[in-house]
């Protein structure tokens, strides 16, 4: 099942990252979030991604031509010119990087992308947000409900820290914590083919007419995840992605 990662965007509410490089290639611990969100499709078994690329998508493509080099011992012979890798890397994901256009919108991006995807479902997600999504899951619960599409179901971080009363004293402080109530549309979906017929054009919003229309229709299921889930859509959720991965106790890491 192939992997279609949305990494197209401006990414304006990160500008002081995204004036130079796309929100994708934003790093988490040394590496870009396109790295974590590939790591832990491929540690449930998918590794065969289809990278939706718009602006700056030249940063994206020159990361993954150079990837096996960056990622290598070298020996490098100067007088032949000769470029020798000391070791393999242990990665063997194939990405197929495509130019979808600086302005498409999401579903036309998606829709771009068609062309290039095996027969079958396909998985979809944006470039910026990470959890513990279990994957292999995810896609079970799509193949067993028979419908057109499956998004991911999640709780939205709190904005602000949680407090827990007894009469007027704090029992406890949580910054940050993922709410009680409400689910909210968290990426990770897997859609039929059969859903290219629900996206006209390069203005289509994947968000807007594509997912109305196949709730309405009864085709839009929801695999709810309940673990962590976090988008980077702030400087301040960069630092927080930041302080988790620092800590060693990221959720999402995978152990690659």
């Amino acid at each position: 099942m192939d992997v279609v990662i949305l990494a197209g965007g401006r990414g304006t509410r990160l500008a002081e990252e995204t004036v130079v490089r796309p929100k994708p290639m934003v790093e988490i611990g040394g590496h870009p979030m396109l790295w974590h969100i590939m790591n832990l499709y491929a540690a449930h078994g998918f590794s065969c991604f289809c990278v939706a690329c718009g602006y700056k998508g030249e940063i994206i493509k020159e990361y993954f031509s150079s990837f096996l080099t960056h990622n290598s011992d070298l020996r490098v012979d100067l007088g032949s010119g000769t470029i020798n890798r000391l070791n393999e890397s242990p990665v063997s994901w194939r990405v197929t990087l495509v130019d979808t256009g600086t302005d498409t919108m999401t579903g036309g991006r998606i829709r771009r992308m068609l062309p290039h995807l095996n027969p079958g479902p396909f998985m979809v997600t944006y470039g910026d947000g990470l959890g513990n999504i279990d994957i292999a899951a995810l896609a079970a619960f799509h193949r067993s409900h028979g419908k057109i599409a499956t998004v991911t179901a999640v709780r939205p971080p709190a904005r602000f820290g949680a407090l827990t009363l007894q009469d007027d004293r704090v029992a406890s402080f949580n910054e940050k914590p993922q709410t009680h109530e409400g689910w909210i549309n968290g990426g990770f979906f897997v859609f039929e083919p059969a859903f290219a017929e629900y996206l006209r054009g390069d203005d289509e919003i994947l968000e807007h007419e594509p997912l109305n229309r196949l709730a309405a229709e009864g085709q839009l299921m929801a695999y709810r995840h309940t673990g962590f889930w976090q988008p980077m859509d702030t400087i301040r959720e960069r630092e927080l992605l930041e302080s988790l991965w620092a800590s060693g106790n990221a959720p999402w890491k995978t152990g690659k």
